[in-house]
């Protein structure tokens, strides 16, 4: 019986969706697990157990760092690709054996043939698609990929002098090793998540960093003779000038890893040591997200939506460089991304690119700056302006006159809290009387660590950490709360994978629009800000510690910034 007859019967999804899966599968190549999952339909886990029931398989659990590298040899990338089973752990000639899918004849004909070559026995389980895609990076260890390409770079250097100029480090940078090198680096980086690549510098090696999580953690060490040829290489991919080495510079790149379209934003910085790369890592799929998923919930979400169905209207977020400001602006550019809209935004890089917005890189040296381009782009006829970042008065100025002329127009600005948009307004030049019909909201966040869901903790907090979480939630039911704490698995970073936003939000009412015209002092602000029943940034991130999101210490982190 096919997993699709399987649920029907079991009653989770309908007769007739499970015959639409079944005549889709047949039609697009595609397994009726995979079209059940991209559909959302059930759970992995819940599939494949169902599955492991059907076939008498038993589903096993990988930790992904027992699967030794000499164990993976045994079955060679391409098949265990191609047949989706790999090897897990051999005992003495014994092999076990994980298999997406253990009733595909053929896969099963290809196991027995590589049993006869290499003489072991084998046991197969079921593993889930997940658990297979997660142990196939294995095969591409970051150590030794690099030291293969090492290898073969020093056996090049024995058979000819080491390069000294600037054309030869260009030779070199163009050739494979190195090539290879700086590619296993990028695919790692990606594969692993993080969200920025560090190429220091020291004064013996070259050390190569990840940030993952929002810290910053030793990937590998390389020799520093291949410092020159590595930034090289990664200025010719970012088309920057190889000889320039005394000056910054600034470049951007983009190329296919695991058939994903991933950009790359390079800044090469001189230090006394030799320059040093950092390359923001923009993969769409990752920074592309929903407000839900940013961490935008409750009265927060629903003032966001409200703000974005006026017709015009200023959506200013504030926080300090690094707090995903840039991210909050891009997930409303994408539900304000209609056919009948025209959205133009100017921005200081374009991080990611969004199918049908008008994106614009400004170049101050050139005289392109935030104001010159807001002047042009009132000429194109926008709905929806998106400006990188009010500097100036200028810009401050002419953003508030785009959203007073019938514009959408967002921004980010830096000031510590939502509250102190309105006296920074003023500071940039701002009228007060220009600022009640025009702002529509502020919003002010920053970013705590993720607990991971399958390791975390549940705690009872101190005395004092009670306390104040009673104090900041009045209205909480429980007088006892619970909270969590970071343990550590072999899925995440010290017991955090990712990171989440906590926010303020302090919207325009006619009570504010008052105090704006005759106080605007942040105190004044703050005594309408409880009136309208503003959630703070604290109060924002205990609920979200509350709900196992992150840990107390991270809100306070956080917290205490302001």
């Amino acid at each position: 019986m096919s997993l699709t007859n399987e649920l029907s019967k079991k009653g989770i999804i309908p007769p007739e969706e499970a015959a639409s899966l079944e005549f889709e599968a047949k039609n697009s190549g595609k397994k009726e697990e995979e079209l059940i999952l991209e559909k959302g339909l059930v759970q992995e886990s819940a599939l494949f157990r169902m599955k492991g029931e059907s076939l008498r398989i038993s589903l096993k659990e990988v930790s992904i760092d027992s699967v030794k590298l000499e164990t993976l040899e045994l079955i060679p990338e391409e098949t265990a690709k191609f047949y989706r089973m790999i090897p897990l752990i051999k005992k003495d000639k014994e092999l076990q054996v994980g298999m997406v899918y253990p009733e595909d004849l053929k896969a099963q004909e290809a196991l027995k043939f590589l049993a006869r070559q290499q003489n072991f026995t084998y046991q197969v389980f079921l593993i889930t698609l997940t658990t297979f895609n997660n142990v196939l990076k294995q095969y591409r260890n970051l150590k030794k990929e690099v030291g293969q390409a090492l290898e073969e770079l020093n056996e090049e250097i024995k058979t000819e002098k080491f390069p000294k100029t600037s054309a030869e480090f260009e030779r070199l940078a163009e050739d494979a090793p190195i090539s290879k090198i700086v590619a296993v680096i990028l695919r790692h980086a990606v594969e692993g998540e993080a969200s920025d690549i560090h190429i220091e510098p020291t004064r013996e090696k070259l050390r190569i960093r990840f940030r993952l999580s929002g810290l910053l953690h030793s990937s590998i060490i390389l020799p520093m003779k291949i410092h020159p040829a590595v930034i090289a290489r990664i200025k010719i991919l970012a088309n920057l000038k190889i000889d320039e080495t005394r000056v910054p510079q600034d470049g951007r790149f983009s190329t296919k890893i695991d058939d994903k379209s991933i950009d790359f934003r390079v800044s090469i910085f001189p230090t006394t040591l030799g320059e040093k790369v950092a390359i923001r890592v923009l993969d769409p799929l990752i920074g592309l997200k929903r407000l839900e998923d940013l961490g935008l919930m409750g009265r927060n979400l629903d003032l966001v939506k409200k703000a974005i169905t006026r017709p015009f209207g200023l959506i200013l977020v504030t926080g300090p460089t690094g707090s995903g400001k840039t991210t909050t602006l891009y997930a409303i550019l994408q539900l304000l991304n209609k056919e009948e809209t025209n959205i133009v935004t100017l921005e200081d890089p374009v991080e990611y690119f969004i199918e049908g917005v008008n994106q614009s890189q400004v170049m101050p040296e050139i005289g392109y700056d935030f104001g010159s381009g807001l002047r042009n782009i009132l000429r194109q006829d926008p709905n929806i302006i998106m400006v990188g970042e009010i500097r100036d008065e200028e810009t401050a100025s002419l953003v508030t006159h785009a959203a007073l002329t019938g514009h959408i127009v967002l921004s980010t600005l830096h000031t510590n809290t939502a509250l102190g948009v309105v006296p920074r307004m003023i500071d940039l030049g701002v009228k007060p009387y220009l600022i009640s019909p025009t702002l529509s909201l502020a919003i002010a966040q920053r970013l705590v660590r993720k607990l991971c869901p399958d390791c975390r903790e549940k705690v009872k907090p101190s005395k004092e950490i009670q306390e104040m979480i009673l104090a900041e939630l009045k209205n909480l039911s429980s007088k006892s709360p619970q909270v969590f704490q970071a343990k550590g698995c072999k899925k995440c970073v010290n017991g955090f994978v990712g990171r989440v936003a906590v926010f303020e939000l302090l919207a325009m009412t006619n009570s504010l629009a008052g105090i704006i015209l005759k106080e605007p002092s942040e105190e004044k602000i703050l005594e309408e800000a409880k009136k309208q029943g503003m959630t703070t940034m604290k109060q924002d991130g205990i609920l979200k510690a509350l709900e196992g999101i992150t840990t107390i210490e991270e809100v306070l982190r956080v917290s205490d910034e302001k």
